[in-house]
């Protein structure tokens, strides 16, 4: 399929005007091989506010499951802090419920905006990459994210981290190791790269330019995950990398499907890890 034969997100039928809310579509980028792919009908004002609603909903969410846990299962209020920062499940189940919410705002904002298709708006598109289709762009977009995976495990031997990671101390029972990896092959693929890729990239490249967006947006994904890995700077700058290949590879395809293909073989490569003989893959 041509990159020409997909419609602009402006091409659907108009909706009626509404003085009160409506929001200028932005112009075409010129020269872009994807028409409009940048254009979207949401601005830096709503990436502000999806940012205001994701710390109050994640805080919100945090201490009504932690009341339930306190009343449930009997565990004292002065442990809750410590068993919510370690329980697996606790912490799977309160991400798969925020990442919920989170797209349902962005359900919210994309209907009230334009007719297009949800997912489509949000950049979710058929690989095409010149004259290269998803046949060959599939498999190259998880073996990228593979060696993007091999690559941050070489760069942890150069890391001096003086204590334990917090995300450690999810790791410690097979249990916790298995609600984390169906959490992070099924869901936190498909939400971050929803909202980082497909929500958040877009605006950023937008204002600042391709490259500043690439950016912007890696840095972005990586400081979402400084609570999990507090103290491991080495880490964070290492996932902040991964997070600019996996804009990179968006950037480049005019899809989301391309950083989500190398977002789920990057998390699937590590849980291999985790689970295959060291002979095979060492972790």
């Amino acid at each position: 399929m041509s990159s020409d034969a997909i419609p602009p997100l402006g091409s659907g039928p108009p909706l009626p005007p509404d003085p009160a809310n409506a929001a200028p579509a932005p112009e075409p980028l010129p020269g872009s091989p994807v028409a409009n792919d940048l254009a979207t009908p949401w601005d830096i004002f709503d990436l502000a506010i999806l940012f205001i609603f994701s710390l109050v909903t994640l805080y919100l969410l945090t201490n009504l499951m932690a009341a339930f846990v306190i009343v449930r299962f009997g565990v004292s209020p002065k442990q809750i802090d410590q068993w919510v920062a370690t329980n697996a499940g606790f912490v799977v189940c309160r991400q798969i419920l925020w990442f919920g919410l989170i797209l349902l705002f962005l359900y919210a904002v994309i209907h009230r905006r334009t007719a297009q298709p949800f997912w489509r708006t949000l950049g979710w598109r058929r690989l095409r990459l010149g004259k290269l289709g998803a046949g060959i762009l599939v498999p190259a977009s998880l073996l990228g994210g593979m060696l993007l995976a091999i690559g941050a495990d070489v760069a942890s031997h150069f890391y001096k981290t003086p204590k334990e990671l917090p995300i450690e101390a999810l790791f410690t029972t097979r249990r916790g190791v298995e609600y984390l990896m169906v959490f992070g092959l099924l869901v936190a693929p498909l939400a971050e790269e929803t909202v980082f890729r497909g929500y958040v990239y877009p605006v950023l490249a937008r204002k600042f330019g391709i490259l500043a967006g690439i950016a912007f947006t890696g840095i972005l994904f990586g400081m979402v995950h400084v609570p999990q890995l507090w103290g491991g700077w080495g880490q964070i700058a290492t996932l902040v990398a991964v997070g600019m290949a996996m804009t990179a590879a968006r950037a480049a395809t005019h899809s989301v499907f391309a950083s989500y293909l190398v977002h789920l073989g990057y998390n699937g490569f590590i849980f291999a890890g985790l689970f295959l003989p060291p002979i095979v893959l060492r972790h």
